[in-house]
């Protein structure tokens, strides 16, 4: 197992020598299987580690499970960062939903550890079966070429995921001969969730009466797509560079002629780009937003407003189209 990581990690180039490496753990079998290995691994990957765990105070096992993780580091002089944080509280204030609540505050404490301490990557312990989970949701609810994806193995070279390659039963076998004792979260059974749906309903189903290896397949699938999206990506940010006239964190103004020479999917492109340069993200804009930003350019009438969504203004004016925030 420990080589089938290792593989992972140099083939996406996860970690370097001299690395300082922060692992967030749930307790679950996943987190402490990759606690696990690489603690067994810092030596050769000359890296420091550290464990980082957030308690939501969710669930009534919650407790024991921050209390398992103390002793597992305990007993291998891990160092390990805690926050206790009422995530149904924040959630109800910010008027979100319970995971997205959770993702944020998760998010948050590892970004204020990681400047606090020096510490330079976060591994997260998503395997390959929640990659192809992934790509399944997103091809159900219409998602384009970029939803094959799936899950990067690593994002803004900080958030790394070793075992990306790995299938879940290998996990667990692997936490069975280890003795680790992982907790199992009882939530993960709850098919009111999309996800677990796809889990415990969908890939069964697929796996008994189709494809018993769909898990490979699919993530053969993304492989293939993401080494094509890569390719695309380098040409459309190349041409990006080309039509912007300017690009600050307010606003982005491309220059519109050249922008409506380019294919259709080249300007999709280059629109999700801008969008996110500005927000940080594209994923709240649909299909049916570029294309209607993309007819107004086509137009070319001077002194034109759309807003696609609430967050998002595009203003085509003088050969400029410029995108900006609405306030």
């Amino acid at each position: 197992m420990e080589d089938k990581i290792l593989k992972t990690i140099k083939k996406y180039k996860l970690i370097e020598s001299g690395d300082k490496v922060l692992i967030a753990v749930s307790g679950g079998p996943d987190s402490m299987c990759l606690l696990d290995i690489l603690n067994k691994l810092k030596e050769k990957l000359k890296i420091e580690i550290a464990a980082i765990h957030v308690n939501h105070g969710i669930r009534k096992e919650a407790g024991e499970e921050t209390e398992y993780i103390k002793k597992y580091c305990e007993k291998y002089n891990i160092k390990i960062y805690i926050k206790y944080e009422d995530v149904t509280k924040l959630a109800k204030q910010d008027k979100i939903g319970l995971e997205e609540e959770g993702r944020k505050v998760r998010y948050g404490f590892f970004d204020e550890v990681l400047k606090e301490t020096g510490f330079n990557k976060i591994a997260i312990a998503h395997n390959m079966n929640d990659k192809v989970e992934t790509v399944l949701m997103n091809i159900i609810r219409g998602a384009g070429s970029l939803g094959l994806k799936g899950i990067d193995p690593k994002r803004d070279n900080k958030y790394i995921r070793p075992l990306i390659e790995t299938e879940r039963k290998d996990i667990e076998e692997y936490c069975n001969i280890n003795k680790l004792e992982p907790k199992f979260d009882e939530s993960n059974n709850d098919n009111t969730y999309t996800r677990n749906k796809v889990r415990n309903i969908l890939i069964p189903f697929i796996k008994k009466e189709f494809n018993p290896n769909i898990i490979k397949g699919i993530n053969n699938l993304s492989e293939i797509v993401t080494e094509e999206q890569n390719y695309l990506e380098k040409i459309v940010n190349n041409i990006y560079s080309q039509i912007k006239i300017e690009e600050t964190k307010e606003k982005v103004i491309l220059d519109l002629r050249e922008f409506n020479k380019q294919d259709t999917i080249i300007k999709k492109r280059i629109l999700l780009i801008s969008i996110s340069r500005i927000f940080g993200t594209s994923k709240n804009i649909e299909k049916i937003h570029i294309e209607d930003i993309i007819k107004l350019c086509e137009r070319n009438i001077g002194n034109k407003y759309l807003t696609p969504n609430k967050n998002v203004k595009v203003f085509v004016n003088k050969g400029k189209i410029i995108i900006s925030h609405t306030y």
